[in-house]
C-alpha cells in the first residue's frame, strides 16, 4: 500500500475517534481538519480515482446500511422514500442543469444536466449519524436512510445516460426510460439472488467465521455483476442487505454477534477515508481551475455558488410540495373508495347512498404513508448533504465521457463537486443538531409506543413458555420418573422469572441439585439443563419474531429483543464451557 493512502486512513480514523469521544459529527471534523491539512505544504497532492472509489467504497457502505434499515418500516415508508430518492433527484438533476448553462453556456445543455446528475444525490450517512445520536423519531430515520439507498442508483443511472449523450451516441427518451427500468429489473433480481444464496449460508453453515467472510466479499460481487449486465449495482447492493437484514434474527446468535462489531468498524475506516480525500482534494481542485482564463475562474465560482444555492433550495421546496400534493391525491382516493362503498351499501340495502350513507362532517381517514408533520419536513429538508457519490461521479467524468468535455469544463465539474459536498457538509451539517434541537422533534412517544409493544410480547412470551415447559415436565416425568418433578418445578420457577439478565438462565440450571434418592440410570445431566434453558430461549425468540411478521412489533424493537435474547445465548455457552469436565468413571 502507498504510504501516503495508509497515512490518510491512519489519520482520518484518529480523526474520527477523537469526533466519536467528544459527540461532534465526524465526518464533518473529518472534513474540515483534512481541508486544513490540505494547504499545508509538507501535505502531497491526492488524486480521487472516481471508479476505484465507486466500486470498491460504495457497495459496503450501502450494504451495511441496509443492514440497519428495518424492511418493514421502509415498505411502509415506500411512497416517500420514492419520491426523494427518484423524484428529487430527477428534479435536482433538471433544476441545476438548466442554472449550469445558463450560467455557464459553454459546458451545453447535456453536460450541465450531467452536472445536475452528479450533484443530486444526497449522502444520509452523516444526517442518519446527527439525527441517531439527537434521537430523531423512527419515520424521519427511515425516510433519510430509505432515500439514500435508492437515490445513488437514480443519480448513476442517470449519469450514464447523459455521459452517453455527451459522447455522442442517440438517447432517445424511449431509451432512457428503458435503461431506468433495465437498470432497476435487473440489479433488484440480482441482489435479492444473492441475499436468497447469503442467508441460506447463514442458516446451513454454523462458522460465523467463514460466513462474516463471505459476507464481506458479496456485496462487491453483487454488485459488479449487477452492472456488468446493465443492471444497477446500487439497488443490487440494497436489496440483497435488506433481504439479509430481515432474515438476520433466524440464524446463529454467534453470527449475527460477530459481524455487527466488524462492518461497524468496516463503516468507521471506509467513511472517515472517503470524507478525508474530500478535504484533501481541494488544492488539485484549486490548480487546475487556475490554469484557465480569469474569466473561466470567475465563471466556476459563480457557477458553484448558484450550483449550491439550487440544491439547497430545490429540496425543501420538493419535500414540502409533493408531500402535500401526495395527500391531497390521498384524500381523493379515500373519498372515492368511501363513495363506492356507500353506493355498493345502498344497493344491498335499497336506500340512497347520499342520504343515508354518506359520512357527514367528517373525512375518510387512512393513512397510506406515515404522517410526517411539519416540523418532521423541515428537518428533512434541510438533511441533503453530498457526499462520496458526488465526488466519485465527479472524479470519473473523464473515463465516463473520454475527450468528449474539453479539459475546462471538466475542471469546472470538479469544483462545482467539491464546493457542493464541502458546502452542504459545512452549512447544514453544523447547523442540522440545532435545528432538531430547536424544533424538538425528537420526543418520548415513539419510546413509549416501543415499551407497549415490549410488554405486549413479554406477555406472549411468558405464555408461550409456559406451554414449552408443561409439555416439557410431562416428557421430563416419563424419562426421568417422578423423583424429579420438584427439581423440575424449581428450575421452571426460575426460568419463568428471567426477563432481562443474560446468565439468568445459566444460573437456574446450575441451581438444581439432584439428590441420590432418585434413580441413577436415568438422570438429566448439565447438558440436558442446558438444552432446557436454551429451548426456553428459543421459544422466546420465536414469539419476537411471530409478532414482527404480524405487525405487532416494530422491526426495530424486535432487533432489540434478539440482541438481548443472544447475550442470554452467549451467557449459556461462556458458562458451559467454563464448567469442569465430568470425572471419569
Amino acid at each position: 500500500m502507498d504510504t501516503d493512502l495508509f497515512l490518510i486512513l491512519v489519520g482520518s480514523v484518529a480523526v474520527a475517534g477523537i469526533a466519536r469521544w467528544r459527540g461532534w459529527p465526524a465526518p464533518l471534523l473529518v472534513t474540515v481538519v483534512a481541508l486544513a491539512l490540505a494547504y499545508v505544504p509538507a501535505v502531497p497532492d491526492i488524486e480521487i480515482n472516481g471508479e476505484l472509489l465507486l466500486n470498491l467504497v460504495l457497495p459496503p457502505l450501502l450494504y451495511s446500511a441496509a443492514l440497519d434499515v428495518s424492511y418493514l418500516n421502509f415498505r411502509q415508508s415506500l411512497p416517500q422514500i420514492r419520491r426523494l430518492g427518484v423524484w428529487l433527484v430527477l428534479a435536482t438533476t433538471a433544476a441545476v442543469g438548466v442554472v449550469a448553462f445558463l450560467i455557464m453556456p459553454a459546458l451545453t445543455l447535456p453536460v450541465a444536466l450531467l452536472l445536475g446528475a452528479i450533484v443530486a444525490p444526497p449522502d444520509a450517512v452523516s444526517a442518519a449519524a446527527i439525527g441517531r445520536r439527537l434521537g430523531l423519531p423512527r419515520r424521519i430515520m427511515t425516510v433519510l436512510s430509505g432515500e439514500s439507498l435508492i437515490n445513488d442508483a437514480t443519480s448513476l443511472t442517470l449519469l450514464r445516460v447523459f455521459a452517453l449523450i455527451v459522447a455522442g451516441s442517440t438517447v432517445t427518451l424511449f431509451a432512457g426510460i428503458w435503461a431506468f427500468v433495465v437498470a432497476v429489473s435487473v440489479g433488484v433480481a440480482i441482489g435479492l439472488v444473492f441475499g436468497f444464496l447469503l442467508n441460506l449460508l447463514r442458516l446451513r453453515f454454523n462458522d460465523p467465521v467463514v460466513v462474516g467472510t463471505v459476507g464481506l466479499l458479496v456485496p462487491f460481487g453483487a454488485y459488479a455483476i449487477a452492472e456488468h449486465l446493465q443492471g444497477s449495482g446500487v439497488l443490487a447492493v440494497v436489496a440483497m442487505g435488506l433481504y439479509v437484514g430481515y432474515h438476520a434474527p433466524k440464524t446463529s446468535y454467534t453470527t449475527r454477534q460477530q459481524e455487527r462489531p466488524v462492518w461497524l468498524s468496516l463503516d468507521l475506516l471506509l467513511e472517515s477515508f472517503v470524507f478525508a480525500l474530500i478535504g484533501l482534494q481541494l488544492p488539485e481542485v484549486v490548480s487546475q481551475l487556475s490554469q484557465g482564463s480569469d474569466s473561466n475562474i470567475v465563471q466556476s465560482i459563480l457557477l458553484a455558488g448558484a450550483v449550491l444555492l439550487v440544491v439547497l433550495l430545490v429540496r425543501p421546496i420538493f419535500v414540502f410540495s409533493s408531500y402535500a400534493f401526495a395527500h391531497w391525491i390521498e384524500r381523493v382516493k379515500l373519498r372515492g373508495l368511501a363513495r363506492k362503498l356507500a353506493n355498493h351499501d345502498a344497493r344491498r340495502s335499497g336506500g340512497r347512498a347520499d342520504d343515508q350513507h354518506r359520512p357527514r362532517g367528517r373525512k375518510p381517514e387512512m393513512p397510506l404513508e406515515p404522517v410526517l408533520s411539519k416540523r418532521d419536513r423541515v428537518v428533512i429538508s434541510w438533511a441533503g448533504m453530498r457526499g462520496v457519490v458526488t465526488l466519485a461521479a465527479a472524479a470519473a467524468i473523464p473515463d465516463l465521457v473520454g475527450g468528449a468535455i474539453s479539459a475546462t469544463s471538466q475542471h469546472a465539474i470538479l469544483f462545482v463537486a467539491f464546493v457542493v459536498t464541502v458546502g452542504t457538509l459545512l452549512l447544514q451539517g453544523l447547523t442540522l443538531p440545532l435545528m432538531i434541537r430547536g424544533l424538538e422533534v425528537s420526543g418520548p412517544e415513539e419510546r413509549i409506543e416501543d415499551e407497549r409493544e415490549i410488554a405486549a410480547v413479554r406477555a406472549k412470551s411468558n405464555e408461550r413458555g409456559l406451554e414449552y415447559l408443561r409439555e416439557k415436565q410431562a416428557e421430563w416425568h416419563s424419562r426421568y420418573g417422578p423423583g424429579f418433578a420438584e427439581k423440575f418445578d424449581r428450575m421452571a420457577e426460575s426460568l419463568t422469572r428471567m426477563s432481562t439478565e443474560a446468565e439468568r438462565a445459566q444460573d437456574a440450571a446450575e441451581s438444581v441439585e439432584f439428590d441420590g434418592d432418585v434413580r441413577d440410570a436415568a438422570r438429566p445431566g448439565a447438558e440436558e439443563l442446558t438444552d432446557l434453558a436454551r429451548g426456553w430461549l428459543e421459544v422466546r425468540r420465536a414469539v419476537v419474531l411471530d409478532q414482527r411478521d404480524t405487525g405487532h412489533l416494530n422491526e426495530e424493537v424486535t432487533r432489540e429483543l434478539i440482541v438481548a435474547l443472544d447475550a442470554e445465548e452467549l451467557a449459556l455457552d461462556t458458562r458451559g464451557h467454563a464448567q469442569p469436565p465430568p470425572r471419569a468413571v
